[in-house]
């Protein structure tokens, strides 16, 4: 990790950089393999299948029988752990439903809006270096709250061709309709623009590398929606002379873990507590079996003295994490002044890991800083707001004269008359 003290306000943009490759290069690459997938369609994904992840696969989708199998496979500890965690995550989405008002803007003129659910909607679940369960409840779960039709979820198997049973049980839980075999780019161009096997969806929820995150912003240019460009998993804690530094050690080491590219700041105002998290950080990263992953993540990441709360909170709301804990004191008092922020954990006792998995809250968050305008997943994300009017004789003479003095004034006569001739009907 890098340590800096004291930085001025000029120095919070170096800080705040986030870690990165070659993005013409990557984005070509991208886009050649998307290509392939909207010309080729399943050969295409099983060759990159072999290429990419090694299984020679001879079909795309999982079997009945494999999500059966993968049910024996799976203790008794962690299906109730999945059932725990699927109630909480449940029970926070349903909290969230939208009740719609009627409003009369105007005599006679009444407007409102339903939410309607989308209908087909594709989850990415990554594998890679770790398999990503919790991701599966935490995207099927509000997706079958909402009421879409189609849940499709894609994710990469193993060299055997098999998907992780923990990621096929999640899905069994949580409602999932259709589970396909497919991992990174191509798992994202199979559901932009559908293939022989896997259903074109509406919108593309998970996480995933940088690939995959070039893949969705590539795709939601003309073909499909996305949630959000989610990229590498971050994480800032700000931390006082009150701080655990146990406890904040452990926390920036479960976001070094999820791969290289991951990134974790630490914002300290005590020079003492930097040095013991610090010191902490370290003892704990000699024991993780994950440690060669961490140790390249903290090489890209910071840690941070400044002079007090109001710099500390500065500094974070720069960055705008996808992740912050407030390990301080005063949380109350600090949690009022977030600004940029993906998820927020309070206190010494909200672990961020809490969140990953079974307080209830959504893990799929804005990274790379797009906290600055997005917003996590949650139930609004599977749904669209229909608007509905209905105007009365009597809304026509609230609003006519005044719509069709701005239609004529936009000079848009096709417009103003089509309000004219209702005026005009009611003289």
């Amino acid at each position: 990790m890098n340590i800096i003290r004291f930085p001025n306000k000029e120095d919070y943009a170096k800080i705040c950089e986030r870690p990165h490759m070659d993005v013409s290069q990557l984005n070509s690459i991208v886009e050649g393999v998307l290509k392939d997938i909207r010309e080729n369609g399943d050969k295409a994904v099983i060759a990159y299948e072999e290429k990419f992840d090694k299984a020679c696969l001879k079909q795309l989708a999982v079997t009945d029988e494999e999500i059966a199998e993968a049910e024996t496979l799976v203790d008794k500890e962690l299906k109730e752990a999945l059932i725990l965690a699927h109630k909480n995550i449940a029970k926070f989405h349903e909290a969230q439903k939208f009740e719609g008002t009627k409003v009369e803007t105007a005599k006679g003129v009444t407007c409102w809006q339903k939410s309607v659910a989308i209908e087909k909607v594709g989850l990415y679940i990554p594998g890679g270096t770790a398999p990503l369960f919790s991701t599966v409840l935490m995207l099927a779960t509000p997706a079958k709250i909402a009421g879409c039709k189609e849940i499709v979820l894609c994710t990469p198997p193993n060299k055997e061709g098999k998907v992780h049973p923990a990621i096929l049980m999640a899905a069994k839980v949580a409602g999932v309709s259709r589970i396909f075999k497919a991992g990174g780019v191509q798992a994202i161009g199979a559901m932009a623009y559908g293939t022989e096997s896997v259903p074109k969806v509406y919108k593309i929820f998970g996480p995933g590398n940088q690939f995959v995150m070039a893949a969705k912003q590539q795709v939601s240019l003309h073909d499909v929606a996305i949630d959000m460009p989610a990229g590498p998993s971050e994480v800032c804690v700000i931390a006082d002379e009150t701080s655990n530094p146990e406890f904040v050690a452990a926390d920036l080491l479960s976001q070094a873990e999820h791969g290289i590219d991951s990134q974790v700041i630490l914002i300290s105002t005590s020079e003492n507590m930097l040095q013991q998290i610090t010191a902490e950080t370290e003892r704990q990263l000699a024991a993780l079996p994950r440690k060669e992953i961490a140790e390249k993540s903290l090489g890209n990441s910071q840690f941070v003295l400044v002079k007090d709360k109001e710099e500390a909170m500065a500094l974070s709301n720069a960055y705008a994490p996808e992740h912050l804990i407030i390990a301080t004191q005063d949380y109350e008092e600090l949690a009022e002044k977030v600004v940029n922020a993906g998820s927020v954990f309070l206190g010494n006792y909200a672990c961020e890991s809490a969140g990953d998995y079974a307080s209830g809250t959504n893990h799929t968050l804005p990274t790379h800083g797009y906290a600055l305008a997005y917003n996590g997943v949650n139930l609004d994300s599977y749904n669209r707001k229909v608007t509905f009017q209905h105007l009365t004789e009597e809304g026509i003479r609230s609003i006519g004269p005044a719509v069709v003095c701005m239609a004529e004034n936009e000079q848009l006569e096709a417009h103003a008359n089509a309000m004219r001739l209702r005026v005009k009907k009611l003289l």
